[in-house]
């Protein structure tokens, strides 16, 4: 079993525009195994109040995947550019958000690709009614990968979790990832950080 350690950052410049940073160091085991290192920025504009974001964005990809039969890894480099759209909507105490994303793929030594992914998750606080400060929540996720040349299916992701809303800017989360993969299946522990403290309180 693997594990994920993610840092996802949403700074607000003003009530339009914001910064999305975040890091991700993937293992093949607890730690000290390095699967993937994932590196993602963006700039994103809101087209209504604190929702509907628009956002164009650059990753860099280290992937060290072990080469067939043997013990020995190599270095795979891939540069992304992607662009994505989010909205969330409130039902009672169920916090949904939707992520349409269509990545343009630039991997060492393989042809150019394109990938288009679709995410649905939602945050059920459980201490407290909303997701206010120092409430436990349940987390969720479904995320599905299309290739747009064969095979068509990529992936799909299925995730669950314990959240905390440490304070009004800050939430961790603790969680378990099954990958579904065309011929296999993985399963990874997710420790997440989301950090959305502003620039300006505008």
């Amino acid at each position: 079993m693997g594990s994920w350690y993610i840092y996802i950052g949403s700074q607000q410049f003003n009530t339009k525009w914001n910064w999305h940073n975040e890091v991700q160091y993937r293992n093949y085991n607890a730690a000290g195994d390095l699967e993937q290192l994932l590196l993602r920025t963006g700039i994103g504009y809101n087209l209504t109040p604190a929702n509907n974001n628009l956002l164009l964005g650059y990753a860099y990809i280290l992937s060290e995947p072990y080469i067939l039969g043997t013990d020995s890894k190599r270095s795979v480099s891939e540069h992304r550019i992607f662009q994505q759209f989010i909205t969330r909507q409130q039902f009672s105490r169920f916090y949904l958000q939707h992520r349409y994303r269509i990545e343009q793929r630039f991997i060492e030594d393989t042809d150019f690709k394109m990938r288009y992914r679709y995410f649905l998750s939602v945050n059920v606080p459980l201490t407290n009614r909303e997701m206010v400060p120092k409430t436990i929540y349940l987390s969720a996720y479904n995320e599905i990968f299309i290739n747009d040349t064969s095979p068509l299916y990529d992936r799909n992701r299925l995730y669950s979790a314990l959240g905390y809303t440490i304070n009004k800017y800050l939430r961790a989360e603790l969680g378990f990832m099954s990958q579904i993969l065309e011929n296999r299946h993985r399963e990874q522990v997710q420790i997440v950080l989301f950090n959305n403290i502003p620039f300006s309180k505008d």
